[in-house]
């Protein structure tokens, strides 16, 4: 079977990340997960005090950024580290959710990053999730999907999800937040959150987990043939 590139695209909080990761170690993938990128960043600019009006202040800070992708040991998950440094669970806090959509949108961020990620993904073989995979980062990748959920219940998801991290934040203030991005991601001028044309529908609201890693599986395999 040949190797293809799957780009994962949708909104805030509808599953698109442990999916992706899922669907890829079916497939024995490199997986990428483009937006715990932009979280990192967007640590860093509130650790380091950058100024998001001050494009020179962007370039300086965006100059000490190093990002790569480490799996601790045998069959764990994969982290993310900033500088060395493992910043996994902390790019999950609600502050760096509430500025993640506005450092996104900064063309010099959104530039180092997607020459990342196509570097990271030149050879196949890959899963990436993330706002822009299939429209600006891999335009001609083989199989893209675009995932979806009812705004509630990505709410009740990623409240649990920072439940189960030791974490908490109000209901409310959750769907407060994915609402916001969902609107910045889709309407800020540098890459925005947009279906490709080619792009598979995939509504989440409703579905198993295990139902959303076979139905890409399945498409996955028919692509790969």
């Amino acid at each position: 079977m040949k190797k293809i590139i799957i780009a994962i695209d949708g909104l805030s909080g509808c599953g698109k990340s442990t999916t992706a990761k899922s669907v890829a170690k079916a497939l024995k993938y490199a997986y990428i997960d483009s937006g715990s990128m932009y979280r990192a960043v967007t640590l860093h600019f509130l650790e380091s005090g950058t100024e998001l009006t001050n494009s020179e202040d962007i370039r300086q800070s965006l100059e000490s950024v190093q990002l790569d992708f480490r799996t601790l040991e045998e069959g764990g998950s994969q982290r993310i580290f900033l500088n060395g440094r493992d910043v996994e669970d902390e790019i999950r806090d609600m502050e760096v959710s509430e500025l993640v959509s506005e450092v996104s949108k900064i063309k010099e961020v959104r530039e180092k990053l997607v020459a990342i990620q196509r570097n990271l993904g030149e050879n196949r073989g890959v899963v990436m999730d993330g706002r822009d995979i299939g429209t600006v980062v891999f335009p001609g990748a083989e199989l893209k999907v675009f995932m979806y959920a009812d705004l509630n219940v990505r709410a009740d998801r990623r409240r649990r999800e920072l439940l189960d991290k030791g974490k908490s934040a109000a209901f409310e203030h959750i769907a407060r937040n994915l609402n916001e991005r969902d609107h910045i991601d889709s309407t800020r001028k540098e890459s925005p959150l947009l279906k490709a044309a080619d792009a598979v529908e995939m509504d989440t609201s409703h579905l198993t987990f295990d139902d959303q890693v076979e139905q890409i599986l399945d498409l996955a395999r028919d692509r790969m043939n």
